[in-house]
Parts: structure tokens; C-alpha cells; sequence
């Protein structure tokens, strides 16, 4: 038995192993920000492949917190039935149904990833998707050529964390075993923690951990307690003048007094990552797992780790050397939907494909012979 295929549980929740498929956008919601038959194909391939945890892109809590026209919301009622079908296909499909909840702030308004990811401008308005006004904790930009974000009040500041909440009550009924809060990347959680971007002098500025932490009250209290709560940071914050590692620690252990179960470590996205022009600074995409494993020491929270893991002995030997608890695979599993069971096969650990889909076990079993046969010293011979 391998720990990355091991079963996994917390608090209620139980994984089939410790692969999950990170959140990763699609911009590819309707007009009303609802996902779409993309978005349940996308995702049930990886519940297919073996995955034991699916995350559901980052979804907006409020529709101004999108980062693009294309992206999902949990912010109406109505935004809830098309992610339910998506979270029973998970489900039906072995996999833990789970959701990433976020808010971009200060980066909002921008284009996808096709059209160039900066500022919406008039050309984007032209072909129908124009800008919107962008908010954060102050009125500082992004980098140059981006809007000044127009500073929330104390009271909007109030609105958008009960946004927060009424959002994780939308995940619940739409039927989710798991939920994290996006406080990484330079959206709005950690542009509240950095005084990069937060230089109030309300109760949110004077102690930066403020809304973070009411945040997870908020959410907690709409999360069911047998539902484990994830929470994204950015590693790279401790070289790119966000939190220290210190500071990290103190915040971390402050969520889970308040009910975080994992700490998503993201290798890169620091306040200053792309898509601004902050200052140069390493982030890098590959797993800091001395520092991961670091963090899950100090805090005693359960660690996934996310950062260019790739080769299956990579990851468990992540786990085996207790820097990591789940492993989070995002761009290698578009690249290969089927990563978990392959990986699987890779170290050992599936007999006769036993851990695929039903549907394709015997057609499998028939192929490897098929496959063992040609690579035989006689089938060779015979074929001369």
C-alpha cells in the first residue's frame, strides 16, 4: 500500500486516495455565471481517472469578485442546480465532490487567458464583454495600466464576508463534501493580508488578519461540521513582501482555531505574481516542499501540496517524508485526465485495473494481454 493510495479521512469526509485535482479555471460559464456542460464533462473525467478529490474552479461569492465574464458564481440560488449536477456526477463517480470559493478584488475585470489576461478595455467592450468597476481594500492598482480599485467601506467590507458565507450555504445544498476559501494568488483575501495592497486604517487595516479570519468564522458557520474547510495560501509570499514565514504560521494557526482542516500550499502566486507588474520575484511553479512540510510542523494542520508534481514516485515520496498529506495535481491531469489510475499502475498499487471504471476493466485486462503477447521473444519470431 502506497500513501498517495491510501484512503483519507477528514473530519467526515472520506477519500478514496490522495490525489485531487486542483481548482483550475475555465472561463467557461454562461451569461448568469452558471457552469455549463463543460464544466461536468471537464470535471467528471478526472472522478473517471481515479481521482479521490475534484475541485470545482474558483467561484465567485459576489458577481464584481469574477475575474472574468467566463467565470461561475455561487453568489444567487438560481447558480446552484447546474454545480449540484456536477457534484452528484462526482460523487456517482467515486471522487469527493469539493469547491473552491474565491473572490478576485483588485484583479477582477480582466480577460481570459485567449484574449491576452490583462485589463478589459474598449476593444474588449466591442466584442461584448466591457469592463467593471474593480474593488479592494485600497485604492492601490495592481501595476500600471490597470484600474484603481475603488476602496470598500467598513460596512461593504461586512457585505462581502456574509457574501462569503451565503456562498459555502450554496455549496452545502448543491451537495459538496468539501470546501476551501481562495486566500492566495492576489485576490481579495490576501490583498487584505499584505500591506502591499492593504493600507487602511479601520479595524481591517489595523490588523491584517481581520477579514481572513472573519471569513472562516463566516463560511464555518454555513459549513456543515462533519465537511472538512481547505484554505489556499501562497508560498511565495515569504520572499514577496506578503507575509513572513512567522506571520504565515500566526495566521495559519488562527484559521484553524477557527475551523480550517488543510492548508493548500500554492507554490507560486505571490501578491506581486502575474498578471501585475509588481517587482521580479521567484515563483515558482515547482512544489516547496521543505517549507510546506515546515508550515504542516508548525501549525498542525493537514497539507496539500500543489507545485509541477508530476512523476507518481515524486509525489509519494512527498508524503512519505510528511511534507504533504494530499497531493494536487492540476495541468499534468488536463494533460492526462487518467493521471490517478496511471499513477496507480506506476507504483504498484492496482491489480488488474481494479480501480478503474467497471466499464473498462475487462476491455483493459484484454489489451494487456493483447499488449504482453506482441512484446513476446516468439510473437516476434513469429511475425519475422
Amino acid at each position: 500500500m502506497t500513501q498517495l493510495f491510501s484512503p483519507l479521512k477528514i473530519r467526515g469526509m472520506q477519500a478514496r486516495n490522495r490525489v485531487v485535482i486542483s481548482p483550475m479555471q475555465q472561463y467557461s460559464g454562461d451569461e448568469s455565471g452558471r457552469a455549463t456542460d463543460w464544466h461536468l464533462a471537464h470535471l467528471t473525467r478526472f472522478a473517471l481517472g481515479g481521482a479521490g478529490i475534484v475541485f470545482v474552479e474558483s467561484t465567485a461569492v459576489e458577481k464584481r469578485g469574477r475575474s472574468t465574464h467566463g467565470d461561475i458564481g455561487l453568489w444567487e440560488d438560481e447558480q446552484i442546480a447546474p454545480l449540484a449536477r456536477v457534484a452528484k456526477a462526482l460523487r456517482d463517480n467515486g471522487a469527493v465532490a469539493a469547491i473552491q470559493l474565491g473572490h478576485t478584488g483588485r484583479k477582477a475585470s480582466t480577460q481570459t487567458w485567449w484574449h491576452g489576461h490583462g485589463p478589459l478595455g474598449e476593444a474588449d467592450a466591442a466584442r461584448g464583454e466591457p469592463p467593471w468597476p474593480v474593488v479592494g481594500p485600497s485604492p492601490i492598482p495592481v501595476g500600471n495600466g490597470w484600474p484603481t480599485p475603488q476602496t470598500l467601506s467598513t460596512t461593504e467590507v461586512e457585505a462581502i464576508v456574509q457574501a462569503w458565507a451565503n456562498a459555502a450555504r450554496r455549496a452545502r445544498e448543491a451537495g459538496f463534501g468539501a470546501l476551501e476559501v481562495h486566500g492566495a494568488h492576489g485576490y481579495l483575501v490576501h490583498q487584505f493580508l499584505s500591506p502591499v495592497a492593504n493600507q487602511r486604517s479601520d479595524r481591517y487595516g489595523q490588523d491584517r488578519w481581520t477579514f481572513a479570519l472573519e471569513v472562516a468564522e463566516a463560511v464555518r458557520r454555513e459549513w456543515p461540521e462533519d465537511r472538512p474547510l481547505f484554505w489556499r495560501v501562497s508560498l511565495a509570499d515569504v520572499i514577496d513582501g506578503g507575509l513572513d514565514f512567522d506571520e504565515m504560521v500566526g495566521l495559519l494557526r488562527a484559521l484553524k482555531e477557527r475551523g480550517v482542516d488543510v492548508v493548500d500550499c500554492s507554490s507560486g502566486g505571490g501578491i506581486a505574481s502575474y498578471p501585475t507588474q509588481g517587482r521580479s520575484v521567484s515563483n515558482s511553479l515547482q512544489f516547496r516542499a521543505e517549507l510546506a512540510g515546515t508550515l504542516r510542523a508548525a501549525t498542525g494542520l493537514q497539507v496539500m501540496g500543489v507545485g509541477l508534481i508530476i512523476e507518481p514516485q515524486q509525489a509519494e515520496a512527498h508524503l512519505q517524508a510528511g511534507q504533504a498529506d494530499l497531493i494536487g495535481v492540476g495541468r499534468e491531469a488536463l494533460y492526462n485526465p487518467n493521471w490517478a489510475v496511471h499513477a496507480e499502475v506506476s507504483l504498484g498499487a492496482n491489480k488488474e485495473y481494479a480501480t478503474w471504471p467497471q466499464q473498462y476493466r475487462s476491455y483493459l485486462i484484454r489489451r494487456a494481454a493483447a499488449a504482453d503477447a506482441l512484446r513476446s521473444p516468439n510473437a516476434s519470431r513469429s511475425n519475422a
